[in-house]
């Protein structure tokens, strides 16, 4: 992997289970502990890492949202932590950063698991909302909020999906002050936004080998049925499974399939 700046992450660790162990990256506008039951619970059969990716949850606030920094920022902590090759599970942003972690690195990455995302560029047209959201919540006037309750309902107008916003407000925490503020880095975000919808190309004929699953929402179209040449060029050994009645946050949606899929594919030789 080409040396970039990297930045220590910070994580929630779980369990002690024997099988191979696991590292957890959320999507945008998430964090490890929007993981914290499914890691909870997978923590029986492996031991699991869910990362802060950089400037998310607890982890630092850095310049710069390219999936090669956000990949070579989870190589350093593979590296750090000596878990060896992990089975690396990621969702949406972060599946796009596990995909080029093992494209980078695949020598650090036992097993692949992709939770609907492909490996593209998607245009803001029709995938505005990420963009719209992170102005919405960066225009929120913090000085006025005494509660997370009068966030709610300032943003319910701008943001009317209520399991979105409850998402979204996960970010508002407190400060020191006993004011309010957000965890994630909301102008590094919006400046960045690009490289976050997008995808970098790789070198001609680089590929990942290892054992890939692609874990698909049923009712979500983020995998198109056109991305898959480009998904089995990329990752040849790839599986597509997909949940039935799930759409793009499928491990919230559906969470026991979903950790069914991940268990079985992580456990099989």
């Amino acid at each position: 992997m080409a040396a970039v700046e990297t930045v220590a992450l910070a994580s929630d660790i779980y369990g002690e289970g024997h099988g191979p162990k696991l590292v957890i990256m959320h999507g945008l506008l998430g964090a490890a502990r929007n993981w914290m039951a499914i890691a909870k619970r997978l923590g029986a059969d492996h031991e699991v890492h869910a990362l802060d990716l950089r400037n998310h949850g607890r982890s630092p606030w850095v310049d710069g949202m390219s999936y090669e920094a956000m990949a070579a920022d989870v190589a350093a902590y593979i590296g750090a932590h000596d878990l060896g090759a992990p089975t690396v599970l990621g969702h949406s942003m972060g599946g796009k950063a596990a995909m080029t972690l093992a494209l980078n690195a695949p020598e650090i990455v036992g097993k692949l698991i992709v939770a609907d995302i492909a490996p593209v560029a998607y245009a803001r047209v029709g995938r505005s909302t990420f963009l719209d959201y992170v102005e919405h919540m960066a225009a929120l006037d913090l000085g006025s909020i005494q509660r997370r309750a009068d966030a709610d309902t300032a943003l319910a107008d701008a943001i009317p999906d209520n399991g979105v916003r409850g998402f979204l407000l996960q970010n508002l925490v407190t400060d020191e002050a006993g004011g309010f503020r957000w965890r994630c880095n909301l102008g590094v975000l919006a400046a960045d936004m690009e490289n976050v919808l997008g995808f970098p190309e790789p070198p001609q004929g680089v590929r990942y080998d290892g054992p890939s699953l692609f874990l698909t929402g049923g009712a979500s179209d983020y995998v198109k049925p056109e991305h898959k040449p480009l998904i089995r060029k990329l990752f040849p050994k790839t599986r597509f499974a997909a949940l039935k009645d799930a759409g793009h946050w499928l491990h919230a949606e559906q969470p026991r399939p979903f950790m069914d899929a991940v268990r079985q594919f992580a456990a099989a030789g």
